[in-house]
């Protein structure tokens, strides 16, 4: 496929890594609309935060006095609620997770048929043993420092996702 910048020596490999950082954005993006902007999420959240601050006030008081039996029901009463509502806002997570997921997966899809075969980039070092599996998947040829797009893609996608 020819697209712009396809004679420079770099292109392959500066296309992977900036389809992978669009495609992280587009995952950011994904999860603020799905979670992070909804009322339930920001209601979660605060449910979340307020119990914590009167369970961490409850524990501390119950440690200069003696503990009552109310005041030990009470504490339960405010553990589970806020294991309740921790429970509620990892299922919103999972479902938003699910879908960064399926988008990393078709976007994996796309550049594995684009690049498939071609070496994208040079590794400066000799991989070994998995890391050489990983790094020299579908490539032909004995050179271990030929890096394929899958290799690539991996490290631009958790590298970049994990800093945005």
């Amino acid at each position: 496929m020819a697209y712009p910048f396809s004679d420079f020596k770099y292109s392959d490999g500066l296309t992977v890594v900036g389809i992978s950082f669009c495609t992280a954005i587009v995952c950011e993006a994904i999860s603020w609309v799905l979670i992070y902007r909804t009322n339930s999420y920001k209601n979660l959240r605060s449910s979340i935060d307020k119990a914590s601050k009167k369970l961490e006030t409850m524990k501390t008081d119950s440690n200069k006095i003696n503990i009552k039996k109310s005041k030990t029901k009470k504490i339960d009463r405010v553990e589970t609620s806020l294991k309740g509502s921790s429970r509620d806002l990892s299922l919103f997570k999972f479902k938003s997770g699910g879908v960064v997921a399926l988008v990393l997966f078709v976007v994996f899809g796309l550049l594995n048929s684009l690049f498939e075969g071609k070496v994208v980039a040079k590794l400066p070092f000799k991989p070994f043993g998995l890391i050489m599996k990983m790094s020299h998947r579908g490539l032909q040829g004995n050179d271990p420092t030929d890096c394929s797009m899958a290799f690539l893609y991996f490290l631009c996608s958790i590298s970049i996702i994990t800093n945005l």
